[in-house]
């Protein structure tokens, strides 16, 4: 899965457009990253990525890019 394939996942998760997202993007810049974006991320890890998330590490995102980094853990 490409970069943009997994942009596209947050994206439309977000019910956000095409290409609102990119890598550098601040989640305190999107009015959408909210509690319920959140849960629904926690989800989205794990059933497309078996990775699984924790409060603690959902605090620590600053950016799209450190979702990102999660999802191409190995």
């Amino acid at each position: 899965m490409t970069e943009r394939d997994k942009l596209a996942l947050l994206e439309e998760m977000l019910e956000l457009d095409e290409g609102d997202l990119t890598a550098e993007t601040l989640l305190d810049d999107v009015d959408e990253y909210d509690s319920m974006a959140k849960l629904s991320l926690i989800v989205l890890m794990e059933d497309e990525f078996d990775v699984k998330l924790t409060g603690e590490i959902i605090k620590g995102f600053e950016t799209v890019g450190d979702i990102l980094a999660l999802m191409n853990k190995d």
